[in-house]
């Protein structure tokens, strides 16, 4: 059977963690349209009779602005060396930027590894020379010619394809994770993920990237899991907006992660959260370490 290491890459907002849950067939990875939704590296496991891939989903390339964004850099770099194949996940319906430029010419130009160019969105091009030109352009990045593959991740077009053509690429190997495990995310981090979510979808402007979220405590019972967090803003008026007027934005906060969380653990679900304010975390390695965000190889 085939095993390997399947990294995707690309630009913010491309659709990386869209199109894991889609082939996954759940949610282990949260969606939004904002930049930075992926902070951290995520394995998704995926096993059929055809062998097992292990995904690896990672931020967004972009230019960093602080140490979060030196942090987000890194988790991308680190994920491509190990693995044994990459998909670099484009946006089909505009044609190659300069941040796909930085990508192929920093990450992945001088790799051995083998890399499949994944169009996404093409779904919501009906002109077909439009999307044949964007193509050109990717592909002329590259130094030769390179394998095409396009796919909607939203809709799950060309799914199938995709992994085929994933199989042919992977080496022979035994599974590396029992077939029941879809990813290593701990309920905690999968926790912290799902409250970052809601803030993102619920919020706007700067507050989003200014969240950083920390479970104090999760005790699990037959019944009912009961769950006290943090959410960590840099300065009071963001504060102030997140709690929201009488307490109503953190209310619907709450109430949104607890109803996924309940469909992820299949039973009731207690969360408290409260906000702090840490100022200037994004700058502070310290802090950034006490976060989680802190790369590992």
């Amino acid at each position: 059977m085939k095993c390997g290491f399947v990294t995707i890459i690309g630009r913010p907002n491309v659709g990386k963690s869209t199109l894991l849950n889609q082939i996954l067939g759940q949610k282990i990875v949260i969606t939004t349209d904002k930049a930075q939704t992926t902070r951290k590296r995520i394995k998704g496991i995926l096993t059929e009779k055809e062998g097992q891939v292990i995904f690896i989903d990672t931020p967004g390339v972009h230019r960093p602005m602080n140490k979060l964004g030196d942090f987000l850099m890194d988790e991308a770099k680190l994920a491509v060396p190990d693995a044994d194949l990459i998909l670099f996940l484009v946006d089909g319906t505009e044609p190659a930027g300069k941040g796909d430029k930085w990508i192929v010419e920093n990450l992945l130009k001088d790799t051995k590894i083998p890399i499949i160019l994944v169009m996404n969105k093409v779904d919501k091009i009906k002109n077909q020379q439009k999307i044949e030109e964007n193509l050109i352009s990717y592909k002329l990045l590259f130094d030769e010619n390179i394998p095409v593959i396009r796919v909607s991740a939203k809709t799950g077009r060309n799914k199938d394809t995709l992994l085929t053509n994933i199989y042919k690429k992977l080496p022979e190997g035994e599974m590396l994770y029992p077939e029941d495990v879809v990813t290593e995310e701990s309920m905690r981090s999968v926790t912290e993920e799902v409250i970052r979510e809601k803030i993102l979808l619920n919020t706007q402007d700067e507050i989003p990237h200014s969240v950083a979220i920390t479970v104090n405590e999760y005790k699990e019972a037959e019944d009912i899991d009961r769950i006290l967090a943090t959410i960590y803003c840099e300065t009071k008026s963001q504060k102030g907006i997140l709690i929201g007027k009488n307490g109503a934005l953190l209310k619907k906060v709450g109430t949104e992660a607890r109803i996924e969380l309940e469909k992820i653990v299949d039973k009731k679900v207690f969360l408290g959260l409260e906000v702090k304010v840490e100022k200037d975390w994004r700058k502070k390695d310290k802090v950034l370490k006490t976060f989680g965000y802190v790369s590992e190889n």
